[in-house]
């Protein structure tokens, strides 16, 4: 009789049975840690959690002024006419004076003469050449109302599994029942 190969088919046949015994005992251990079980509890009650908060809200006020501005029309010609009396009361001062005076003679005149035509050109354009004028426009600010809102954080719920009461809060009402998560170990 030949024992080899029936020692090697016993030999065999023992590692297979004793490598599935060790791999179903771990496949045990492995499906208790890794899979989780889910089961269901009826909610007992279940409240809102509020809290306050102030909200600003902008608000745009708008209203219209009247601004007064003045123009000079005739500033231009008003110059002319002081530029032409300088040079008109330099020439005059210039024909009065002689030696060192015809120096101080010459400006004299022509700040006479710039004061002459000023005036000159401020009586034909009348009240110094400037004209008054209005014009409506349109002033806005911006300011902030106030207000107080109730804001729903999320729920307190009160559940019952197993006889047990429990609390917990979520960001939702969950209705009749909640999904709880159950974990079974070994005590030791």
């Amino acid at each position: 009789m030949n024992i080899k190969p029936k020692l090697a088919a016993l030999a065999s046949a023992a590692m297979l049975l004793g490598t599935s015994a060790a791999f179903a005992d771990q496949d045990y251990g492995t499906s208790r840690n890794d899979r989780a079980m889910f089961d269901y509890a009826r909610v007992v009650s279940s409240q809102p959690i509020v809290n306050y908060v102030t909200v600003k809200t902008p608000v745009r006020e708008c209203w219209e002024e009247t601004q007064y501005y003045t123009v000079a029309p005739y500033a231009g010609q008003r110059a002319g006419g002081t530029l032409l009396g300088a040079v008109i009361g330099g020439v005059i001062g210039h024909q009065i004076g002689s030696g060192r005076g015809n120096d101080a003679a010459t400006v004299v005149g022509s700040l006479v003469g710039a004061a002459i035509g000023s005036d000159a050109a401020r009586k034909r354009h009348g009240q110094n050449g400037s004209e008054q004028h209005a014009r409506q426009i349109e002033r806005c600010k911006t300011s902030y109302r106030e207000h107080r809102e109730e804001r729903i954080d999320g729920y307190r719920v009160t559940y019952r599994y197993n006889g047990q009461k429990y609390v917990t809060e979520m960001p939702y009402d969950p209705g009749q029942k909640i999904r709880v998560r159950v974990d079974v170990r070994p005590a030791g």
